[in-house]
């Protein structure tokens, strides 16, 4: 080919001078062929390792024919509804649906189905009946086992068996697939390849599974939710890839679904080859007409530095899907990478980001992790950080002070999130200095997501102390070097454990810091996090204790409007809000109020009584006549 995409077309086949094609990859998203989108990392890797792909990007579902424009697959089709979970793309919190997709060429919205991986496994399975689909991408990877599904309120299968799949390869997938690409060339038949690690597979006999943990049939946790949050705690008791077990999940009809253990974390040299494999950093040309894919601006001048997350914030899928162990590039290859940044035309000097889940976390959280695995009971930060816990910035400053001193480089943020209870975990403040000198761009971005204690113990999120000290100390390095940043603090209302009670003391303590947020976000259950699980359940899996749920439609309007109550917009959420929550108190013209009552109000209930006087005066001058 001319340009250095994969075959999009027959005719890009053939100019490849390929007949058929050992895979034919289809997605949800546009194709960008730049390492911050899992089908360009998986398509790469398997070219790599000598395998042809194609790609079919968003085809029309409600046409047969858009699944067969490449041909038939030598050894399968791969799926991935895209970056996102295709429900999370197209909806709103509230269920609205979504105005533009990022994703899409010149950001139209509904150019792929709602539970998209499902649509086109089975879209794929009217043509070819017995050609092996595997799936893979963050929908398929937090839907493996069954799940409660926000948006249609329902308890749903797992979804290779919905798909109609062979395989799901969960996770980042850059190892299992490549498993999966040699054992299919090899003749091993699809229903076989029973053995891989970072694998879900359907079966009818589990003789074979070594040390397996049977969990909860799926009739039996549709009709009790109790145990689905048993189930769940199982499942997130296993996510590590040293002392994981196989996971068996019984359904009718004698058939099983079975979770393999998963694949272990990348080392460096394997993290630094995923990312030096020769993608075209952008968007296919075809869609330069259409306006070009608005995603790629998010992404095209920053730089992946790590994956994995030790955070366990609960309302966060990242452990069933990165895991909690860190797997972080090497300076160098981050290096060689910035440099292509600096080449580019647009490249103005400032590389936008440097991180990845948590941008502060470049080594696992204790040196025991890379032998042992993860604490299966109990995290790394919270409630309080683990007393093994190796808080340590000098590796990630040493990479910003040399991504600093790049010929063409002005200026390096950090955007993506900071970690601020490891950030004072850590002895040495100099990346903390660093951090305040250099890499914030005027407001630095943080999520304590809330401030009550009882809240954020739900959240899995230090308590307000810690982050009360964190914004002390932050304002303090401000002002010792002569700068006026901002700290702009992420706010989650309504999530599991939140009551009018616990919205109203945000708002109060928004009120004292003389602090509105333009953004809030409304709590949005996602599959496969312990939030999520709690706001189906009302249970906490990890301590089998009742939570308390906010689900209706007004009251998180209400919870939600308390967090923003100077907006006039607010208003009558917020006077029925401290209503409710019994706090009239804060109705009024005291400092501590938080809206006064309205004029308009006022003065409506003194004409009235004005008119009847006047009414009164008249009809007596009328007697008196």
């Amino acid at each position: 080919m001319k340009n250095g995409f994969l075959p999009i077309s027959p005719a890009d086949m053939q100019e490849r001078g390929i007949k058929q094609l050992d895979f034919v990859y289809v997605i949800g998203d546009a194709y960008v062929d730049h390492p911050s989108f899992g089908h360009a990392i998986i398509s790469r890797v398997l070219e790599a390792h000598g395998y042809s792909v194609g790609m079919i990007s968003q085809p029309d579902w409600k046409d047969d024919k858009s699944i067969t424009l490449l041909g038939r697959p030598r050894l399968g089709f791969l799926v991935s509804a895209g970056n996102m979970d295709s429900c999370v793309n197209h909806y709103s919190v509230s269920k609205k649906r979504r105005a533009t997709d990022a994703y899409t060429p010149g950001g139209v919205m509904g150019k792929r189905p709602d539970h998209a991986a499902v649509v086109y496994g089975n879209l794929i399975r009217k043509s070819y009946r017995d050609v092996p689909i595997i799936l893979g991408g963050i929908e398929a990877s937090l839907r493996r086992m069954a799940h409660y599904d926000y948006w249609s309120d329902s308890f749903k299968r797992s979804i290779l068996l919905d798909s109609q799949a062979d395989l799901i390869s969960y996770g980042m997938g850059e190892r299992s697939i490549v498993e999966i690409a040699d054992a299919l060339a090899a003749g091993i038949a699809v229903r076989d390849i029973t053995f891989i690690k970072g694998t879900v597979y359907k079966t009818k006999d589990t003789s074979g599974v070594y040390q397996g943990i049977v969990l909860p049939s799926y009739e039996d946790m549709k009709e009790e939710k109790a145990l689905y949050a048993k189930s769940f705690l199982t499942q997130y008791e296993n996510t590590d890839f040293c002392t994981g077990k196989p996971l068996i999940e019984p359904y009718p009809n004698g058939v099983y679904v079975v979770q393999n253990p998963p694949q272990p974390p990348l080392t460096t040299e394997e993290m630094d080859s995923v990312y030096d494999l020769p993608y075209m950093r952008t968007y296919h040309p075809s869609y330069q007409p259409l306006g070009g894919v608005p995603a790629i601006a998010e992404i095209k001048f920053s730089l992946i530095s790590n994956r994995g997350c030790f955070g366990g914030c609960s309302f966060c899928a990242l452990t069933f899907h990165q895991g909690r162990t860190i797997q972080a590039r090497s300076h160098e290859s981050i290096l060689k990478e910035a440099v292509l940044l600096t080449e580019d035309p647009d490249f103005k000097g400032y590389i936008h980001d440097v991180g990845g889940p948590t941008a502060n976390f470049r080594q696992p959280s204790c040196e025991k992790q890379l032998t042992q695995g993860v604490c299966k009971n109990r995290q790394c930060l919270f409630p309080k950080p683990c007393p093994n816990l190796k808080a340590d910035h000098r590796d990630y400053l040493t990479l910003l002070r040399k991504l600093r001193a790049l010929p063409k480089v002005k200026k390096v943020f950090i955007r993506s999130g900071i970690r601020f209870d490891y950030l004072l975990a850590d002895p040495d403040d100099t990346f903390f200095k660093e951090l305040v000198e250099y890499h914030v761009s005027g407001q630095l971005k943080v999520a304590p997501e809330h401030i009550s204690d009882s809240v954020l113990k739900r959240m899995g999120k230090p308590e307000n102390a810690v982050y009360e000290r964190f914004v002390e100390k932050y304002y303090k390095l401000n002002d010792k070097l002569g700068k006026k940043q901002f700290l702009v603090p992420y706010l989650m209302s309504s999530h599991p454990g939140s009551t009018l009670k616990e919205a109203v003391e945000l708002a109060e303590y928004l009120r004292d810091l003389g602090y509105m947020p333009e953004q809030v976000q409304d709590f949005y259950p996602t599959p496969s996090t312990m939030s999520t699980v709690m706001y189906y359940t009302g249970i906490d899996p990890r301590d089998g204790k009742k939570v308390y749920v906010c689900r209706n439609p007004h009251e998180k309007a209400m919870q939600r409007a308390l967090i923003q109550y100077r907006n006039p917009k607010n208003y009558d959420l917020v006077y029925e809000a401290l209503t409710l929550a019994g706090r009239k108190d804060l109705i009024g013209f005291d400092k501590k109020c938080l809206i006064r009552p309205r004029i308009k109000n006022l003065q409506s209930r003194e004409k009235p009584e004005k008119k009847k006087v006047k009414k009164k005066t008249i009809r007596n001058v009328h007697k008196k006549k």
